[in-house]
């Protein structure tokens, strides 16, 4: 008996807790608590690449997660800039401040 092997890696390609629970909302203005939680959620939630595809690198959801993807809105929201949310992934505090 003879085993095939798949034609190659399997690719990540949608979010299924996304895809059944939907987005998480964005109450606008955002307090000001809001804004440590979402650049945690930002930074523990960074993609990190895998063979099968970009995941989360908290829990391996295909990337950007749900949280991930809540924290990059609540921050934009916040008025904290693209590059600035780049940076503080970058820099793998969970506790950084947003603001330069």
């Amino acid at each position: 008996m003879s085993m095939i092997a798949a034609a190659g890696p399997t690719r990540v390609t949608a979010d299924p807790i996304g895809a059944a629970l939907g987005e998480l909302p964005v109450l606008v203005p955002v307090r000001p608590e809001h804004v440590p939680l979402a650049v945690r959620a930002v930074v523990v939630h960074a993609k990190q690449e895998w063979p099968a595809g970009a995941v989360c690198r908290n829990d391996r959801a295909p990337h950007p997660c749900r949280l991930a993807r809540w924290g990059r809105r609540v921050l934009l929201a916040a008025g904290v800039f693209e590059e600035r949310i780049h940076l503080l992934v970058a820099g793998g505090d969970p506790y950084a401040s947003p603001w330069p």
